[in-house]
């Protein structure tokens, strides 16, 4: 009989569950496996694993959770060829460590890591042990800290042990410098790094060296002022062992959606060679420079807006870091503008602007320049106006106030006491009235009303001098007093003009490539007249009398003024304009919408002249013809000319009451000619492939592309600027003609090489066609070193011949360590 046997099978003791003392979830998740061992209450996680624990996140290739003691360890695993992978990424709020291996205690908070390697503030900390506390400080031994973002760095601070403080700063043992691995002479007793985000206030290093004009001397040494997050300052100082110093404070502001800005303020005294040699020369010398610039979302309706560039005339000589555009020029420019909108209607500008020459050494200052304008307003028209527009109904007018106070005086009166004399100001009031008519259709009929008001706060009298020389000859001169108060000058003029367009079209056959040819012809014609306001009537003119010549002279009361004076003789002008626009439509093939393209052959060929009515003689003003073009879409063509009707005088000087039809038979005397053409051409290596002067039927496709790149094609680009201007003037003596020709050429050019991918080339020049020569030439070499950057600066001949080479840490961090090399354009 069959029967049923009953065994026993021996089961594991599991010790029983204890309550966690962990306060927060521990959440862990691995791509390959979790394997748990319920005796030891251990969990272990195999590739790509990941464990949170409240702030705290881990993530490596192998790990093992042990919930007896709250601990985690980790750590990498070898892949099949042998190579560690996955070693563990420890990260804690805003800290994150990278190490070899690593464990964790979740109840007291602490950490032993090996191998670690972690990012502080902008530099990377290695070391070979960590331990971190509960309160996120670290304690490293055998680490090294650097800029260099390599796993292997190329440089380093080497120290034995360390103190890490988040949020606060590093501090080391003593501490070396390695380039390479290889230990440097440079030796500190400890190491104090930051470790703070954000600006930091700090001590600035000078840089030191000898000018064999200026001596020895440190440079650019102070402090840096984190003022707030929106302001920094730098005071800086220069000292040199021949008695030339330098004061210099930057600020740079911004502020996010409404306004950002920079301010540097220098002041130096410079001091080149010994006193009582003859070389010897000592100046004064300072620079203003700001920039300010507004956030146009922040006020829609007000602008605030300045450049300020202004400088001693010999600021530019000691400056070492002068940039190429302040090495060739020789103008500077200053402006601050306000700009605001009353309701819909008006609106106010003021500007403070400033211009000097360093050659000249002129300085001239608007201070300030003062205008209010309204939008058009139409006094007949009806605001629910319904129906078509009756003629009066299109008469507007318009206002507009100019005020302007200036001054133009050498640089070393400027600020002077009694400079303040030297200004010259005024105001201006302007009203048109115009109106616009069209006339059967085709004919503009605009006719305009123009009435100035000029104010000053003085005018001038003259009058004569009478004097005598040894030989009791009467001679003289004039005399001019400035007379104050305030006084207005008021003129008025009027006009009437009518003009249309005619078109012509010619149309080619259709195989042509042309397709056709439009021209454009805008003929005006209209009357103006203003009154001699040199009458006695207006009171703006006086006389004198001229002992020596016996001649009544006539001379404004403003001819000093800022907005000159009301014109002198009646005019009443028939005046006529003829101007020609002529297009060419051509076939273009990349044009797949019409397939056509239009080619500008002559834009506004215009010629003006005018026939006055109210004189007795001469009443035929000269020919102006005026044109331009442009070929290539990089060369621009201008043309000028003026002819006149009228003979001239024997002596070549005045013009007689003869035209020149009835003398030589001809229409006009040509009196100048001007032509002038500009080019602007940037090549590189797409506009060589892409049509500037070779022509691809097809797009290259995507892999050729990539074949270019890794054939090693090298990045360059050229920038050429070039400017031809000839001008020909004709005078005539005693019938016999004079050619006066000028030309007048200029080049610039700019050429940019990446030789590799860590070799840079820029070359920067001109050439002067006058003087046969080349213009200031520099030429910049540059290797990225990774961390470290080696540059050189040369500019090999002329007014700033000097050279420059240094090897730097490109963090400025560590900006101080370098090597530099230099030779001042004052040591030659």
């Amino acid at each position: 009989m069959d029967t049923i046997a009953n065994d026993s099978v021996a089961m594991d003791s599991i010790p029983p569950m204890q309550s966690s003392t962990l306060d927060a979830q521990v959440d862990y998740q691995a791509k390959d496996s979790l394997r748990f061992d319920l005796r030891t209450r251990k969990v272990f996680l195999y590739k790509e694993d990941n464990i949170t624990y409240g702030s705290i996140n881990l993530q490596g290739d192998y790990m093992e959770i042990d919930f007896t003691k709250n601990e985690i360890y980790s750590r990498g695993m070898e892949d099949s060829t042998g190579k560690v992978m996955g070693e563990p990424i420890f990260k804690e709020s805003d800290d994150e460590f990278a190490s070899v291996e690593m464990k964790y205690n979740f109840d007291t908070k602490k950490g032993l890591i090996s191998g670690v390697s972690t990012e502080e503030s902008g530099g990377f900390l290695h070391g070979e042990k960590i331990k971190k506390m509960p309160d996120n400080t670290a304690y490293i031994q055998g680490g090294r800290f650097t800029t260099c973002d390599l796993d292997h760095p190329h440089y380093a601070f080497r120290f034995r042990k360390s103190k890490v403080i988040p949020g606060d700063k590093i501090i080391t043992g003593p501490a070396y410098f390695e380039i390479a691995d290889v230990p440097t002479p440079l030796l500190v007793p400890f190491g104090l790094f930051p470790n703070q985000s954000g600006k930091q206030s700090g001590i600035i290093i000078p840089s030191y060296g000898e000018s064999a004009s200026q001596g020895f001397y440190f440079r650019d040494g102070g402090y840096y002022w984190a003022v707030s997050d929106y302001m920094d300052l730098e005071f800086l100082g220069s000292i040199y062992t021949r008695g030339s110093w330098a004061l210099n404070t930057k600020a740079s502001y911004k502020k996010r959606y409404r306004y950002t800005g920079n301010l540097n303020l220098k002041y130096a005294i410079n001091i080149v060679g010994s006193e009582g040699s003859p070389d010897y020369n000592k100046s004064n010398d300072f620079a203003i420079q700001w920039s300010h610039s507004q956030d146009p979302k922040s006020r829609p309706k007000s602008k605030f807006s300045a450049n300020v560039n202004m400088r001693s005339s010999s600021y530019n000589q000691y400056e070492l870091s002068n940039t190429y555009e302040d090495k060739v020029s020789s103008t500077f420019q200053s402006s601050v503008n306000y700009s605001t909108r009353f309701g819909e209607n008006w609106n106010f500008n003021a500007n403070l602007s400033h211009s000097q020459n360093t050659q000249t050494k002129i300085v001239t200052m608007t201070l300030p320049q003062i205008s209010l304008s309204g939008t058009r307003f139409y006094p007949f028209r009806k605001k629910d106006k319904a129906g078509a527009l009756k003629w009066y109904d299109n008469i507007y007018l318009t206002y507009t106030m100019d005020a302007k106070n200036t001054v133009s005086v050498a640089d070393s009166m400027m600020f002077a006491p009694g400079w303040e004399q030297y200004f010259n100001n005024g105001m201006q009031h302007k009203i048109p009235i115009s109106s616009s008519v069209k006339i059967l259709k085709y004919l503009n009929w605009t006719n305009s009303i123009n009435l100035t008001s000029r104010w000053y706060s003085q005018h001038i009298d003259r009058y004569w001098i009478d004097a005598t020389n040894i030989d009791n000859d009467t001679l003289g001169s004039m005399g001019q007093d400035t007379i104050s108060g305030f006084i207005t000058a008021n003129d008025f003029s009027l006009s009437s003009n009518v003009s249309t367009k005619l078109y012509g079209m010619y149309s080619f056959g259709k195989n042509s490539p042309v397709k056709a040819i439009r021209h454009v012809v805008t003929p005006t014609v209209g009357f103006s007249y203003r009154p001699d306001f040199s009458e006695s009537q207006y009171g703006y003119y006086d006389s004198y009398i001229n002992a020596y010549t016996e001649e009544v002279v006539e001379y404004s009361l403003f001819a000093n003024g800022i907005y000159g004076s009301p014109g002198s003789g009646k005019s009443g002008n028939l005046n006529f304009s003829l101007a020609n626009n002529i297009e060419m439509k051509v076939r273009d093939r990349n044009d797949t919408v019409t397939g056509d393209r239009k080619i500008v052959l002559i834009d506004n060929l215009t010629f003006t002249t005018s026939y006055n009515m109210a004189v007795d003689s001469l009443n035929w003003q000269p020919l102006r013809i005026s044109g331009r073009t442009k070929l290539f879409k990089n060369i621009d063509i201008r043309y000028n000319s003026l002819w006149d009707p009228y003979i001239l005088d024997s002596a070549g000087t005045k013009n007689l009451n003869q035209t020149e039809w009835s003398v030589n038979r001809r229409l006009y005397r040509m009196e100048n000619m001007s032509w002038s053409t500009g080019l602007n051409l940037t090549l590189n290596n797409n506009t060589l492939k892409d049509g500037l002067f070779k022509k691809e039927d097809k797009p290259k496709s995507i892999d050729k592309k990539k074949e270019e790149t890794k054939s090693g094609t090298i990045p360059w680009s050229i920038n050429l600027s070039y400017n031809l201007s000839y001008n020909m003037r004709h005078d005539y003596l005693n019938y016999e003609l004079i050619r006066d020709n000028d030309v007048t050429q200029t080049l610039g050019f700019t050429a940019n090489l990446q030789l590799t991918p860590n070799w840079k080339m820029n070359f920067r020049s001109g050439y002067d066609f006058k003087n046969e020569k080349l213009t200031t030439t520099m030429i910049d070499i540059v290797r990225d070193l990774h961390c470290w950057e080696m540059r050189f600066n040369w500019t090999p001949f002329g007014t700033w011949k000097s050279w420059n080479f240094s090897i730097n840490i490109k963090s400025s961090m560590f900006k101080d360590l370098k090597v530099e090399k230099k030779k001042s354009h004052l040591d030659y």
